[in-house]
């Protein structure tokens, strides 16, 4: 019996004493007051800055507000923000906050709190970087007014300051964000919808999260990061469950309410279930990436990046994460979200037709490799790393590369990565992530696609050809600039494989019928989400 065949049938039982797996530690009855989740992944560490991981952004939403939240129409609208104004040359921005802001520790949230987390922020955010660039100085006006100055215009500001993307601009107190933006912060003092109950926090198992009190939600409607985030239960528990058989048991028994993405080889047992609700996660969809480190052999050498793109089949890929519906995932040969306005597949030959592993194992013969052990980063908690590190160990094999598997957790992954020593020494030559279709529509947002050596992602590839295309978008004066400038990055990016995109695929998203409130997005919505007993 395959993988797939096995999951079938232990989620199909829908009993867990019918598995031999053991239950979940989750009281029955819960509250209709209690929303139990069931997460990505693990919650491993919780500075949302600090790192780019998605369950990490997820979790900050509820407990950190952003200044401006952008919306699904993908439009920044005011947050914690009551008013803005720029000067008529575009270089001042001059922002005041709403009255009655409060942290979860009861202080008011003041410019000088704001001040400190846009600095921190700024530090490790592609569109921050390039704010910094051009600041002349940020400063708080009063306790409710804060100035950027700029040395040139950004008009990009507000996307920037609403974006979902990880890092968000998450506002926290000023001695919190006062932390090396490189180090991790221990204290999560927020001032978002929900407070982070630290002291039941199990990572691995477990993290809470319980409602504020003193929040003041927006009075528009909510939509995505943007309105008013009304907080309808008390408390939502995360319950961590990286075994997908147990996670939809579970989710069959009413031991939780909520899996955040099921995989699909399940989808067909939880949908005969008349208490369970299916669909699809986020119609924008996510790429698949194989992220390569360019500071070390073999994939210090565009050849050898280049040899895995002439190898690499997306087919195989998507199909280890959705199984065979057609329907949810297409071949991409390029970095954008197909169907939006930006698409393009320029240069991406090298993706598309027959695989040809004889040139590539010539072409990584030419880099100079010779045998030395490739790691591999793969997280095998989450169903979208483990499948395509599967894939990518058969692969490399077939290439003749060395490789050194290291089967490890979505966490590690995420400490492990930010390390720019030797592979051999505690660092890394690849590992797998996703990127979810709304951060890839335009190089705005698009942290992975950025190429700008030492202050570029995990991997820190080195392009001065994407980057001038880059720049040269930021500078479009219409539509038209805009995509000629998106197939020249397209065209860049592959040439010198700042990463190699596996696939765009969709995900499914499944919850009890007795939640709702439950809306389509990059990133699960908590605030307007009831549960009925």
């Amino acid at each position: 019996m395959d993988r797939r065949t096995v999951l079938k049938g232990l989620a199909g039982a829908g009993g867990l004493a019918l598995t031999g797996l053991s239950a979940p530690a989750i009281a029955q009855g819960a509250s209709a007051r209690t929303l139990r989740f069931v997460p990505q992944a693990n919650l491993a560490n919780f500075d949302p800055i600090w790192g780019t991981q998605y369950v990490v952004r997820n979790a900050a939403a509820l407990v950190w507000d952003t200044l401006y939240g952008i919306d699904a129409q993908l439009q920044p609208q005011r947050q914690m923000v009551e008013s803005e104004e720029t000067s008529d040359d575009g270089k001042i921005w001059t922002f005041k906050l709403r009255p009655g802001l409060k942290f979860h520790d009861g202080e008011p949230v003041l410019a000088k709190d704001v001040v400190a987390s846009l600095s921190r922020w700024a530090a490790r955010d592609p569109m921050g970087l390039m704010i910094i660039a051009i600041q002349q100085e940020l400063t708080a006006v009063d306790d409710r007014t804060f100035k950027w100055v700029l040395k040139q215009p950004f008009p990009k500001m507000l996307y920037a300051l609403a974006k979902n993307n990880a890092p968000c601009s998450f506002i926290m107190p000023e001695r919190i964000a006062k932390t090396d933006p490189f180090k991790q912060i221990t204290d999560y003092v927020g001032s978002g919808p929900m407070k982070f109950a630290k002291g039941e926090w199990v990572p691995g198992a477990k993290a809470v999260f319980e409602k504020f009190a003193d929040y003041v939600p927006r009075q528009e409607k909510a939509s995505w990061l943007a309105g008013g985030k009304q907080i309808l239960v008390d408390r939502v528990e995360w319950i961590v469950m990286p075994d997908p058989a147990t996670a939809a048991a579970a989710l069959q028994n009413g031991e939780v309410d909520w899996w955040e993405n099921p995989i699909a080889d399940l989808v067909p047992v939880l949908k005969k279930n008349k208490n369970i609700s299916v669909d699809i996660g986020d119609p924008l969809g996510n790429i698949g990436s194989f992220r390569m480190n360019h500071l070390f052999a073999p994939f210090n050498d565009v050849r050898a990046r280049r040899a895995v793109l002439m190898a690499l089949s997306q087919e195989d890929y998507m199909r280890a994460i959705v199984g065979d519906d057609n329907a949810l995932w297409k071949s991409l040969p390029g970095f954008f979200t197909p169907d939006t306005p930006l698409y393009s597949e320029l240069g991406g030959e090298i993706l598309k037709g027959k695989r040809d592993f004889d040139a590539a194992k010539k072409l990584l013969a030419e880099s100079g490799y010779s045998g030395q052990p490739v790691t591999c980063l793969v997280a095998q908690d989450q169903p979208i790393t483990k499948a395509q590190g599967d894939v990518t160990a058969d692969l490399l094999k077939r290439l003749g590369m060395n490789v050194d598997f290291v089967a490890t957790d979505w966490g590690t992954v995420g400490s492990r990565r930010a390390q720019k020593t030797p592979p051999g020494q505690g660092g890394w030559n690849m590992f797998h992530s996703w990127h979810a279709g709304a951060d890839c529509i335009t190089p705005a947002a698009y942290t992975a696609i950025r190429a700008n050596g030492e202050k570029a992602w995990f991997g820190w590839p080195n392009s001065p050809n994407t980057e001038k295309e880059i720049t040269t978008w930021f500078d479009a004066k219409n539509l038209e600039e805009e995509k000629a400038a998106i197939g020249r990055v397209n065209k860049a990016a592959l040439e010198d494989v700042v990463y190699a995109p596996t696939g765009f695929f969709l995900t499914y998203t499944a919850w009890r019928k007795n939640v709702s409130g439950i809306t389509k997005g990059p990133l699960p919505f908590f605030w307007g989400v009831s549960k009925s007993a």
